[in-house]
C-alpha cells in the first residue's frame, strides 16, 4: 500500500495591489503498556538575537489574531487560521510604505520598530531556512505578483520582492477571464491540489495580486493505531455526540496550569508539533485563548505559567475531525478583524503612505481567508488561502504519568519547535 500523506499544511494569501525537552527515540514499557517516546534532539534554525524578538512578538500578534478570530466568530463551531500568512502578504506590502502606515504596520505585526530591510531579511530567513530544519517535513514558503498589463511596478519594489520573498512579478490581462484561470492554476499549484482555486474574478482596476502559500507536508512521528479508534461520547456547547477518538500511549512533553492542560504532538523528526491546549476542568476555550494573548507563547510569563513542559508518560486521546473555515462567516470579516488589530491604514483609500510599490498610492480594498484541516490516525491535512484586494488610490526515570482525553473543546497550535514560529492556530468544538 502505498505510503499516505500525514500531513499538509497550506496557506495561501493573495493581494490585489497598485499588493521537547529530549530523550532517546526508544519506547518504554510502564505497566505493561509501550509508550512510545516522541522527543529528540532538535536541530535550530539560526536567527540574529533581533529575529528571536521578532518571532516572539509576531507571536504575539499571532495570539491576538486567535483571540480576535474567537470573539469574532458567534457560531460556536471549530476553526483553524494561518495568521503567518497575514502576516507575509502584509510584509510585501510594508516594503511599499512609508510613514505612519509602515509604522502601523511593523507595530501591529510585532515588529516594532525594527524598518523595512529588518523585516525582509527575517522573512527570507524563514523562506530559505525553516524548510531544511527537518528532511522528513516538507515545507515551501511561496509567493508571487500578478501585476495588471496596464500598469508598472517600481524597480527597487521588483527587485526586494525576487531578493527577499522569491516573488516574480509577471503581467496579466486583467480584463481576461485568463488571468483568473492563472492565479488560481497557482494556487492549484502551489497548495499540491488542496486549494484549486482563490477567486472566481479578477477586478480590472486592480493594480496587482500579491500570493503568498504556505505548504507543510509530514508524518506524526508516530501515527495512531486505527483499531484503537473507538467512538466515544465529546462534550459540545450543545450536549454529547458521538465522535471517532483515537489513542495512544505516548511519552511525550505534558505540562499544565490552573486554566488547561497541553501537549505537544509531534511530527517528523520531531522539529514541528501541534501544541493540544485542554481546559481545565470550569475552564473554557476562551479562557486557554485570553490566556494566551495575555502571556504570549515562550515568553518568561508563559514558560512560569507552564512552569515548564518536561516528559510525561501519556494516556492520550485525540478526536478525529475535519474543520472548514472562511473569515466572512466573522464579524466584519478579516479586514475588521485587522483593524481591531491595529492595522487601519493599509485600508484607507486616501492614505499616501503606499508609493514604492508603482506610480500612484495603493491601498488594501478587501482581504479574506478560507482554510481547511483534517485530523485522522495518520496525520494532519490542512489548507488556507488568503485573498486581498488593493487597488490605486491616493532521558527518562520515574517519568511521571497522565492522562489526556480531549474529549471535550480544545485550542491547538502547528508550530516549528527551533525557532518558536506558530503557522496555524486553531479551535475544535466538536461542531
Amino acid at each position: 500500500m502505498k505510503r499516505m500523506r500525514y500531513l499538509l499544511l497550506v496557506a495561501t494569501m493573495v493581494t490585489v495591489c497598485g499588493w521537547l525537552w529530549s530523550c532517546s527515540t526508544s519506547s518504554h514499557a510502564y505497566k505493561n503498556k509501550v509508550w512510545v517516546d516522541m522527543m529528540s534532539e532538535k536541530k535550530p534554525i539560526q536567527l540574529t538575537e533581533a529575529q528571536r524578538v521578532f518571532v516572539n512578538d509576531n507571536n504575539a500578534f499571532t495570539l491576538n489574531f486567535l483571540k480576535a478570530v474567537s470573539e469574532a466568530d458567534h457560531s460556536g463551531k471549530s476553526f483553524i487560521f494561518s495568521p503567518l500568512s497575514v502576516t507575509y502578504v502584509l510584509a510585501m506590502v510594508n516594503d511599499a510604505a512609508g510613514g505612519a502606515t509602515e509604522q502601523e504596520l511593523e507595530q501591529a505585526l510585532g515588529f516594532k520598530e525594527g524598518g523595512m530591510q529588518a523585516v525582509n531579511e527575517y522573512c527570507r530567513n524563514l523562506i530559505n531556512n525553516m524548510p531544511k530544519v527537518d528532511e522528513k517535513v516538507e515545507l515551501n514558503i511561496a509567493n508571487a505578483i500578478f501585476l495588471n498589463k496596464e500598469y508598472q511596478l517600481k524597480e527597487k519594489f521588483i527587485q526586494d520582492m525576487q531578493e527577499y520573498f522569491h516573488a516574480k512579478a509577471e503581467a496579466l490581462d486583467f480584463s481576461s477571464t485568463k488571468a483568473v484561470n492563472h492565479i488560481n492554476n497557482w494556487c492549484n499549484k502551489e497548495t499540491k491540489g488542496m486549494i484549486p482555486s482563490i477567486t472566481s474574478s479578477v477586478n480590472p482596476n486592480a493594480i496587482s495580486y500579491l500570493l503568498n502559500a504556505i505548504y507543510f507536508k509530514a508524518d506524526w512521528t508516530k501515527k495512531f493505531d486505527p483499531q484503537n479508534t473507538k467512538e466515544e461520547k465529546f462534550t459540545t456547547e450543545k450536549g454529547l455526540r458521538d465522535l471517532p477518538m483515537m489513542h495512544q500511549n505516548v511519552l511525550i512533553n505534558y505540562g499544565k496550569n490552573d486554566t488547561y492542560a497541553a501537549i505537544d504532538i509531534p511530527y517528523g523528526n520531531k522539529l514541528w508539533c501541534m501544541t493540544v491546549m485542554l481546559p481545565e476542568e470550569g475552564k473554557t476555550t476562551d479562557d486557554i485563548i485570553q490566556l494566551l494573548a495575555q502571556t504570549g507563547w515562550g515568553t518568561p510569563q508563559y514558560q512560569r505559567l507552564m512552569k515548564g513542559m518536561s516528559g510525561y508518560k501519556v494516556d492520550l486521546k485525540l478526536p478525529r475531525y475535519e474543520t472548514s473555515s472562511d473569515t466572512e462567516n466573522l464579524e466584519h470579516g478579516l479586514q475588521g478583524l485587522l483593524q481591531n488589530l491595529g492595522i487601519r491604514q493599509v485600508f484607507n483609500p486616501q492614505c499616501m503612505d503606499i508609493l514604492n510599490m508603482c506610480d500612484r498610492p495603493v491601498y488594501i480594498d478587501m482581504i479574506r481567508q478560507k482554510a481547511m484541516i483534517k485530523v485522522n490516525e495518520e496525520g494532519t491535512e490542512a489548507a488556507a488561502v488568503t485573498a486581498s484586494g488593493v487597488l490605486g488610490g491616493a532521558a527518562v526515570d520515574l517519568t511521571p504519568s497522565a492522562t489526556f482525553h480531549a474529549n471535550r473543546p480544545f485550542v491547538y497550535v502547528i508550530r516549528e519547535l527551533s525557532s518558536g514560529v506558530l503557522l496555524f492556530v486553531g479551535k475544535f468544538t466538536g461542531e
